[in-house]
């Protein structure tokens, strides 16, 4: 019989996922349906996006051949029957508390920063590039790690030897940019280009870094369809971007300076985003995410 989620400790809840103790070695993450934008976590949920995210943690987790924090498979008993196929039972680990980005291509923050400097976190660029043109090589962007309501701030590799040494800023970056490398490569047979992304890292018993977190979903990557790549403009986005559209256009009526939260979502919106996740996963995994959902329905 499975257990109750009363059975477990509640340890944190962060904007998408919540933390509970199973026992002294394991926990159990859960991902909900909640959606954040603009440091804000909306009130209206998207169906099935932590499903969603969870079968894409778990296609990846497989894919990249990396060690990670996995302890149980996605039906694993210890799950709750009400959260089977959004949770994962997973080692505790001591978290490294760095957020690991790569980016390939710029846009976003990272463009901003060059913009203003020249360099993304203290890495200097060509001159001349402009929105989503690709690097010459991928980069590692490290950023701190924020609370709930704040925003990420964008470091340099310095920064982050100050906070957990030299040695272990140079594994986080090597990591980071050789399981960037892997997906983008996977991706990329899929017709997919991987602009971005973000990594968590623990460490094991002996410190070497431990691949844990989400892994390569739509919600913490940037994904872009390369039949529709043009350099020089902002590109579609399998992820959110439905949702910053809606919010900051007018028929939210939403104004991003009042620092007020935003309103609810129309079904709609709700809907297409959940559409543009769902296509996200399969596109990538070669899977069909209803039959994820009924294969795990318990």
């Amino acid at each position: 019989m499975r257990p109750t989620l009363d059975s477990y400790r509640h340890v944190a809840s962060g904007k998408v996922r919540d933390i509970y103790e199973i026992d002294e070695q394991t926990l159990l993450l859960v991902t909900s349906d909640r959606i954040s934008a603009y440091d804000f976590v909306l009130s209206t949920p998207i169906p099935d996006k932590g499903r969603i995210l969870t079968a894409a943690s778990f296609f990846w987790f497989d894919a990249l051949g990396v060690p990670n924090h996995l302890a149980g498979g996605p039906d694993d008993e210890r799950i709750p029957a009400e959260l089977v196929g959004r949770s994962m039972v997973v080692r505790k680990l001591p978290m490294v508390p760095v957020e690991c980005v790569a980016r390939g291509y710029l846009t976003g923050s990272g463009l901003v920063d060059y913009r203003a400097t020249g360099a993304v976190c203290g890495v200097e660029l060509p001159a001349g590039l402009d929105e989503a043109d690709r690097l010459p090589q991928p980069i590692f962007t490290p950023a701190t790690k924020a609370a709930v309501g704040d925003h990420d701030e964008n470091v340099s590799i310095e920064q982050v030897a100050e906070t957990v040494g030299r040695d272990l800023a140079v594994q986080l970056r090597d990591a980071t940019l050789d399981i960037y490398s892997r997906g983008s490569e996977l991706a990329a047979e899929r017709g997919i280009i991987l602009a971005d992304t973000k990594f968590e890292f623990g460490q094991a018993e002996d410190g070497s870094l431990v691949l844990a977190d989400e892994v390569l979903t739509p919600d913490s990557s940037r994904y872009w369809d390369a039949e529709l790549y043009t350099p020089g403009t902002v590109q579609p986005s399998f992820d959110k971007q439905i949702v910053r559209n809606w919010l900051t256009g007018p028929d939210s009526g939403w104004d991003r300076a009042s620092e007020t939260p935003p309103p609810a979502l129309p079904d709609d919106v709700a809907e297409r985003t959940r559409q543009r996740y769902i296509e996200a996963y399969e596109r990538i995994s070669q899977l069909s995410f209803a039959d994820w959902a009924d294969r795990l329905d318990v």
